[in-house]
């Protein structure tokens, strides 16, 4: 109903409870298989990290969801068949905990959380196709996941062993090394964490380390740059050689070294001291020790063991090795500043050119030799950079490599060459990136399926027995207390061997959530489908992602594995493509006054009552518009209010148009006309750009030339008046959909606004009549000039010393040079 049939105000509440049933009966996001299949129409899969149902929608998720709206939307109107799929990322530790805080059972408040998301996800109007709807939790899903870690487990990818693992003591349960922060803290909980000596099951992502760290550089210009670069430096490809060392009494040990050109300079070797290489090499006479000391170490966490002011401690083994190069002996001692799962554990000391190695040196009063020549200036210590090589060997060393002179580079080939051909050693790449720990010691998960018979070892479960359901364990105490509780059901745990038939116990650890997420994005293409975990066919014509949106704190943790899940399933031929997301766009955080909003803190902001008081569309549009996506939005420096006027505005347009739906635009307003295509215009570079922030404003300008036309001009019977106000609703359907809606069928047109075509440009109307010339004298703006777009050099710089403003700038002074940028700067030197 138009405001000239009674309708004077904008009720938001009124109108989302209006059109929530319409959109519900039209159903315009649901994708087409067939569309893609056939070529129909182009395809774009549009995707965002899906939430953890531990509460209600919060406004991280609402900025997250509100900016890849407008692309998924967007891409829409341009003809493109859009997957815009959600789902529950339900299994894990924040689901758990959460239940477990508020005294339930994680299934009864894990999927009331999910009830009341999904409502809140459809009010806040995503454009998502609710048909492809999964929750991680679901048998119907993990059943998948269980027969994705078989199909790993049979290339080899999955496997068990016993190793020192970090472990979580408030979650009571390992962790893997992409799981604890830069401050050696859990990254769910907070709690500090140390080591244990656990069995566990692995992914070996090291096999895929070279290609993930490759495939990097096709990222680079597709992906946000400080993405890549966290990817690049967790991964930590190094080229250096293995060097290999005779031990007394022990069999020969190798360690990696990125400078086996300071090889000359190894006075001592050191082994992690929680490595099981340093449980074999120490002697009786030093295992006492050796314990004490090791059993203190333990309860540190890796970086504080790393942290470069920590001081150098260690225990000498009783043990020498023989440098392959010298033929000198030297004694290896066990010391914290070595982390076991480096390599071998065991690390070639060179007090020269490794700031660690010196300080330790100097602790131990062991021997220091440079093998590289520092500059002149040099007042450090371990010097490590660019220089000649020196004491390589050293006068009254006898060996048959002689490397002093040389460069660093030149170094380092010639003696990979020298130990390749005495048979010590050889040139490699090393990674920083270690084999992923997923086995949880929690209830909340997926089961490994995998059986253990005393007879026939590990067992997996035949496919046609998964899934393997969660036992329910109600009323049963499901705290963290460093087992799985799976172990005390009985009746669940006690099995017969499918291979024997003899007795036999599940596997009682559950998967870590991130497995999950590593492969949703493939069940969302055939999510209703119970003979594969997707549909191949579908997977090659929806994939990979066109754009994944998400937050920085997985710059590291789910993309890394996500990406290398993909790698697994190409080579298990079940895809095609080589990285899941062809770019990803990084959002920045909604703080509140300066700070991380927090319940401690009492800044927190209630996204449901933001709703309430201003409406979805307000809101959405609020956070849209505030900056560009990868920054931080401070809601203490936003207005929602001001955000529903401009809607109000934006409306009011709609009830103000007078001509009748299909009038020609042509014969009006051509000042007003020139301002909607412009604007049509730039909002597809600015969307494609993901600039959202200033396609909002561009859009207020468009509403505000509009309001100008409509109350100066022709007025609302002017065609021109409508098709702007057209635009004007189609850009607002990006960002603020309820008030889109209502305009679009305010003039006339039948819902959804959703599934129009994009504005047509005119290029005719892009041409400028004139534009503005900036004047300068000396750098100094003196005047503006309205000039031809193709005005020549000459023509401006007459022009611009013919300026009274100008020449009273100049006074008489000699005019050494005037500088032309045609046609918008001219710059007089004098």
């Amino acid at each position: 109903m138009s405001e000239r049939e009674g309708q004077t105000s904008y009720d938001v509440h009124a109108v989302e409870a209006k059109w929530l049933p319409v959109w519900e009966r039209l159903d315009p996001f649901r994708a087409s298989d067939d569309a893609v299949v056939s070529g129909e129409r182009e395809k774009r899969y549009a995707l965002t990290m899906f939430p953890y149902p531990s509460g209600d929608l919060h406004m991280g998720h609402a900025e997250v969801f509100a900016l890849h709206d407008v692309i998924a939307r967007y891409w829409r109107f341009r003809g493109y068949e859009v997957l815009n799929p959600m789902g529950w990322d339900s299994f894990g530790l924040p689901a758990e905990n959460a239940a477990i805080r508020n005294d339930e059972h994680p299934a009864t408040y894990t999927y009331a959380n999910i009830d009341t998301q999904f409502h809140s996800m459809k009010r806040y109007a995503t454009s998502v196709d609710w048909s492809r709807r999964l929750h991680t939790s679901d048998p119907e899903y993990y059943r998948w996941t269980q027969w994705l870690f078989l199909k790993l487990r049979e290339q080899g990818m999955a496997y068990r062993k016993n190793s020192p693992v970090n472990w979580c003591p408030r979650d009571q349960t390992v962790l893997a090394n992409e799981q604890v922060l830069a401050d050696g803290t859990c990254e769910r909980c907070g709690a500090e964490v140390t080591k244990r000596e656990l069995t566990q099951w692995f992914f070996r992502t090291t096999a895929y380390a070279q290609e993930l760290y490759d495939c990097l550089d096709d990222l680079q210009d597709s992906w946000i740059g400080k993405v890549v670069n966290a990817q690049r430096s967790w991964i930590g490809r190094s080229e250096g050689a293995h060097v290999t060392f005779d031990v007394d009494g022990h069999d020969p040990i190798t360690v990696f070294t990125t400078r086996p050109d300071t090889l000359f300079g190894t006075t001592f070797m050191v082994v992690a001291v929680d490595a099981k290489l340093a449980e074999e090499l120490v002697t009786d006479e030093q295992r006492a020790e050796f314990e004490t000391y090791r059993d203190e170490i333990r309860k540190a966490s890796d970086i504080d063991r790393l942290a470069t002011d920590r001081p150098k401690t260690g225990v000498f083994l009783g043990v020498h090795a023989t440098n392959p190069l010298t033929g000198e002996r030297i004694p290896v001692w066990a010391t914290d500043y070595v982390l076991a799962d480096y390599g071998t554990g065991a690390v070639m000391g060179v007090p020269g050119g490794d700031q660690r190695d010196w300080e330790f040196a100097t602790t131990m009063d062991l021997p220091i030799v440079r093998t590289t020549e520092p500059p002149a200036d040099w007042d450090g210590e371990a010097f490590n950079g660019e220089g000649p090589a020196i004491n390589s060997p050293a006068d009254g060393v006898t060996s048959a490599l002689d490397i002093n002179g040389l460069s660093v580079a030149e170094a380092k080939a010639a003696t990979i060459a020298h130990l390749e051909s005495i048979g010590h050693g050889e040139g490699t790449v090393n990674f920083r990136l270690r084999d992923w720990l997923l086995s949880r010691q929690r209830y909340w998960g997926a089961p490994i399926p995998v059986i253990h018979c005393p007879v026939d070892g590990e067992v997996p479960v035949p496919e046609d027995q998964l899934p393997v359901e969660l036992p329910e364990l109600r009323g049963a105490d499901l705290k963290p207390k460093g087992t799985s509780p799976l172990g005390a059901a009985e009746e669940w745990v006690n099995v017969t061997c499918p291979t024997c038939g003899g007795p036999a116990k599940r596997d009682t650890d559950t998967m870590d959530t991130f497995v999950d997420s590593s492969w949703y994005f493939f069940r969302y293409l055939s999510p209703h489908d119970d003979t594969q975990a997707f549909d191949s066919a579908l997977a090659e014509a929806w994939g990979p992602i066109d754009l994944y949106i998400g937050g920085d704190e997985h710059a590291v943790l789910h993309l890394l594995y996500a990406r290398f899940f993909t790698k697994v399933l190409r080579d298990a031929g079940l895809i095609t493509w080589d990285e899941p997301f062809a770019a990803y766009l990084s959002q920045g955080k909604v703080i509140n006054n300066g700070r991380k909003m927090s319940k401690s803190l009492g800044n927190g902001v209630d996204l449901g009552a933001q709703l309430d008081e201003f409406g979805v569309d307000a809101v959405r549009l609020t956070l849209v518009f505030a900056s560009p996506p990868e920054d931080n939005i401070d809601w203490a420096d936003m207005s929602p209010a001001g955000s529903l006027r401009f809607l109000q505005r934006a409306w009011r347009l709609s009830g103000d148009v007078e001509s009748a739906p299909g009038a020609d635009p042509a014969a009006g307003d051509a000042a007003l006309r020139k301002v909607t295509h412009r604007t049509v215009r730039e909002a597809e570079q600015l969307v494609e750009a993901y600039r959202f922030n200033v396609v909002v404003a561009r859009t207020m300008e468009l509403v505000n030339a509009t309001r100008k036309a409509i109350d100066s001009g022709p007025g609302g019977a002017d065609p021109a008046v409508r098709e702007a106000a057209e635009v004007v609703a189609r850009l607002l359907s990006l960002v603020a959909p309820y008030t889109a809606e209502e305009m679009w069928e305010r003039l006339g047109h039948e819902p959804s606004v959703a599934s129009a075509s994009w504005p047509e440009v005119d290029e005719s109307l892009l041409v400028e009549d004139t534009v503005t010339c900036v004047v300068q004298v000396q750098g100094k703006v003196r005047a503006t000039l309205e000039v031809s777009p193709d005005a020549t050099d000459e023509q401006l710089t007459e022009l611009a010393l013919a300026e009274p403003n100008v020449q009273r700038a100049i006074d008489g002074a000699e005019v050494r040079r005037v500088i032309v940028r045609a046609p918008k700067l001219v710059n007089v030197v004098v």
